[in-house]
């Protein structure tokens, strides 16, 4: 008998539209044998199914079901395609958890914590994992140049504190462009992290469960156009991201382990792709996702391909896995 999976996508950040396009790959992809799949939308001001027709059909938030011509659907499994809120920082997660339903992202609390930038090098630090110089700031703090820039140096990098895909980040280049930067990630979060500007090779690395291990897939080199892997440079085409990365078997090895290190540590499942930067021949760690891109654009299915596994497979096991978990 075919399981029904709602596909989750949407979501209240300003990665919406990003989320929408990876939860159509998932939807056009999934084993139409062995699922009965629906496009789940989830926004501030609804959440919904939508059809092939585009047709809307309210979801009951009471048990996350859904009735369609008089007849109540409920779900043996969500996958979750929601990038930043409330996808990726641990609400859905716990959602899920209190209706138990499974769901193929990490459990609530790893969903908070690595979303929370900030939280996680805290986190990671006593462990050993290296990363870069930092200042934090709260909406509402007073702001000292001096002090900021003595800390991280210049250039700088300004980040909100709890967004993906290149929101709310700018690159400093001097005092000047550096109160601008400031407000613009307060735009998007109100809390902030400054870091020191890492000068060296860029990779990103997927680690997955896939089949029941920890599987760390082939990795990719970022290359950007732009001054910095931003949106443009994720989303439409200006940078070109290289799978395998062309670094020595020493580099690969040592990232390889710094990130399946890192996602042990922290007891993650599902999916994860994290960002380092080499330093000194060490990898200096940036950040980890854990709802990360599924367009065919995105880093992961390309690691995926690269290590032999098609898309199909890669979904059809995090749903399979979610289930048995």
């Amino acid at each position: 008998m075919k399981k029904n999976v709602a596909i989750i996508m949407g979501g209240y950040s300003s990665e919406y539209e990003i989320s929408l396009k990876s939860g159509n790959v998932v939807y056009e992809t999934l084993d139409k044998e062995k699922y009965d799949a629906y496009r789940i939308h989830v926004f501030k001001d609804e959440w919904c199914y939508v059809d092939d027709n585009e047709d809307k059909f309210t979801i009951d938030r009471n048990d996350f079901s859904v009735k369609i011509e008089g007849h109540k659907v409920t779900f043996d499994c969500v996958f979750n395609a929601i990038h930043g809120s409330p996808g990726e920082d641990g609400y859905m997660q716990a959602y899920f958890e209190l209706l138990d339903i499974p769901h193929t992202s990490c459990s609530m609390y790893q969903a908070a914590l690595t979303f929370n930038k900030r939280d996680l090098i805290s986190t990671l630090k006593p462990y050993g994992i290296k990363t870069a110089e930092n200042y934090y700031l709260n909406y509402g703090d007073s702001i000292n140049e001096d002090e900021i820039i003595n800390k991280v140096g210049l250039p700088c990098f300004v980040k909100a504190n709890k967004a993906g895909s290149s929101f709310g980040v700018s690159k400093v280049y001097n005092k000047e462009e550096l109160k601008p930067a400031i407000d613009a990630s307060f735009k998007e979060d109100n809390e902030i992290i400054i870091e020191e500007f890492l000068d060296g090779v860029e990779v990103s690395v997927g680690v997955i469960s896939y089949q029941g291990e920890t599987l760390v897939l082939p990795i990719t080199e970022i290359v950007s156009e732009n001054d910095f892997f931003d949106y443009q440079a994720k989303y439409e085409g200006k940078s070109q991201e290289i799978t395998p990365a062309r670094i020595s078997e020493e580099y690969k090895n040592k990232v390889n382990t710094e990130a399946k290190r890192i996602y042990e540590i922290l007891k993650m499942k599902g999916f994860s792709r994290s960002e380092f930067i080499f330093k000194n021949d060490h990898p200096y760690f940036l950040e980890m996702n854990t709802v990360p891109g599924l367009t065919k654009e995105s880093i992961l299915p390309q690691q995926a391909n690269e290590a032999g596994i098609s898309l199909k497979a890669l979904f059809n096991n995090a749903i399979e896995e979610a289930i048995q978990n």
